[in-house]
């Protein structure tokens, strides 16, 4: 059963109950993101060659501290059973059961609580809304 490969399946509730935690995490995630391409970016504009990450990270420590920092809450983001998609949209899927199939509850940055979900193997073009929930347009 495809639910074996996950070590927790949320209800909605539960799942809404992460939010306001996530919404932190996610904006973190999103502002470290945003200063390392800044930073590249930066360096980039004097040399020809694009700067190694792995060695910026080593001898740049604001590149460091953000890409620690990211990694961090990656995995806070997984150990809370959870599936960090895309953080530039904020993407964060949550496993559960639909029926009698185990789908993603799919959470955006920005969204107040869950309104969406979609099949395992496709992800956020596919998304479907919850049964009981209105569509939420962000900008």
């Amino acid at each position: 059963m495809a639910s074996e490969q996950f070590t927790k399946l949320f209800t909605v509730a539960e799942a809404n109950q992460l939010i306001p935690r996530l919404e932190l995490i996610v904006r973190s995630l999103q502002e470290q993101a945003q200063l390392v391409r800044a930073r590249i970016a930066q360096l980039a504009e004097n040399t020809d060659a694009p700067p190694d990450i792995e060695q910026l990270s080593r001898t740049d420590p604001q590149v460091g501290d953000a890409i620690r920092e990211i990694s961090e809450n990656a995995q806070l983001i997984e150990e809370m059973g959870c599936f960090l998609k895309d953080i530039d949209l904020g993407l964060v899927d949550f496993p559960t059961e639909l029926g009698d199939e185990v789908v993603f509850l799919c959470w955006q940055y920005g969204e107040p609580q869950l309104v969406a979900w979609h099949p395992i193997g496709q992800g956020f073009a596919s998304r479907q809304p919850l049964a009981g929930t209105r569509k939420i347009v962000l900008n």
